[in-house]
């Protein structure tokens, strides 16, 4: 045989053998989360109904207590394909049993996952005090927070996440902040931001709809925020706002987490108007002048880097927020968005917003947005992530072959 033929042989073989290795790759994600899938839709339901197109996606979330006398996992299936599995555990658990009970749910889910191979998809280290003898074939750490610098995080979250950068073959940051502090930790770490489901969102600049009947009263100019209400905002700044300028209205959209509701600052013009759905809020915002952002300067808001700003750009309300990192680079550093932090520099920023010509404005963010969509951001994801599945599953190969010698 002559060389150029081996060589021909060796290159036909590695390529058969990629094949098998892809037809083998996993087409089944198993994601653990911190979040509840139905509480807001951000990061999470975004990529994984994506996801849901190609793959068979099942997503385990925090455990709900109730009065029962056995753990059991209820099924359900979102209209986008996703299969949404919530323990159901008994009143009175501690910690060490909340575990047991979530170790045998994570079993029982994975003798029901039809798949010869999965992807385990994290987005809290936290799952692996129940899941950690989980052997999956492709391991992927989606960090979208730093959850340590969280109210309430528990002392081993830092020793876990360790763990899970061990066990990951890719990791993406939700954050450039984020990545820069996370990127020496890990081999194949990649900074994946946020992204705009622009054509959503963008109905909040062409709305013919009637008002939503709890804003429709509320006379303008109008100030919004949506989004989760926790320990991340910045309340004194509200309070302090709305005081400013009585004659302005503050729309507040999104639960309230983590903090006593009587905390809320209470004014005739701060009207606090609960978690809406996400196909609600185009028609909200269709009715704001100005977004703001008043997120506090605290650890928790250290590495964040907030969904919403894409969203508020693609409704076409301008927005001004407090000096968040991952705010200020880019959308601050492009005049995209208003940096503020005390607040009459706040509200001036605001007054100056509400009388702004936004022609000029509207086509640099729409230039902005055009290459950003969650669409093309789950796209880059799967190609990553089928890279290192290709990668480590070739690497087991290898390693089989040569025990084998």
């Amino acid at each position: 045989m002559t060389a150029a033929l081996l060589a021909e042989k060796v290159v036909m073989s590695r390529l058969l053998s990629n094949q098998r290795v892809a037809k083998q790759l996993a087409r089944t994600i198993v994601c653990f989360s911190h979040l509840r899938w139905d509480f807001v839709f951000q990061r999470p339901q975004h990529l994984l109904t994506r996801a849901a197109e190609h793959y068979d996606v099942w997503y385990f979330e925090e455990p709900v207590f109730q009065s029962s006398n056995h753990p059991a996992l209820r099924f359900k299936m979102d209209p986008s394909g996703v299969h949404v599995a919530t323990p159901l555990l008994p009143e009175g658990m501690d910690r060490k049993e909340t575990a047991k009970a979530q170790r045998h749910l994570v079993r029982q889910l994975m003798a029901q996952v039809a798949s010869p191979s999965t992807i385990g998809w994290y987005y809290t280290p936290m799952a692996l005090v129940f899941s950690d003898d989980v052997i999956f074939d492709t391991c992927v750490y989606d960090n979208m927070d730093e959850l340590s610098t969280f109210a309430g995080a528990p002392p081993e979250i830092v020793e876990l996440e360790n763990l899970l950068f061990s066990r990951a073959d890719v990791v993406f940051t939700g954050g450039q902040s984020l990545y820069e502090a996370k990127r020496g930790r890990h081999a194949n770490i990649h900074f994946v931001p946020s992204s705009i489901d622009a054509s959503h969102f963008g109905k909040a600049r062409v709305s013919v709809r009637p008002e939503p009947v709890d804003q429709r009263c509320v006379s303008r100019p109008r100030i919004g925020f949506f989004g989760v209400i926790d320990e991340r905002m910045d309340l004194g700044l509200v309070s302090a706002l709305a005081q400013l300028r009585p004659s302005w209205h503050f729309m507040m959209i999104g639960p309230v987490a983590k903090i006593d509701p009587s905390a809320l600052p209470q004014a005739p013009n701060v009207h606090w108007l609960g978690p809406k759905q996400y196909g609600e809020l185009p028609e909200y915002l269709a009715g704001w002048d100005v977004g703001f952002m008043p997120f506090a300067l605290n650890p928790a808001t250290r590495f964040i880097s907030p969904t919403k700003t894409p969203e508020f750009l693609a409704a076409g309300v301008p927005v001004v927020s407090t000096p968040i990192q991952d705010v200020i680079n880019p959308y601050g550093r492009l005049g995209l968005v208003e940096i503020a932090g005390e607040p009459a520099r706040f509200a001036d920023n605001i007054e100056m917003l509400l009388h702004r010509d936004r022609g000029h404005w509207v086509e640099r963010v729409d230039a902005h947005l055009a290459a950003n969509s969650w669409d093309l951001t789950w796209q880059r994801m799967d190609r990553l992530i089928w890279r290192a599945a290709t990668a480590r599953a070739n690497s087991d190969r290898e390693a089989a072959e040569y025990a084998s010698v």
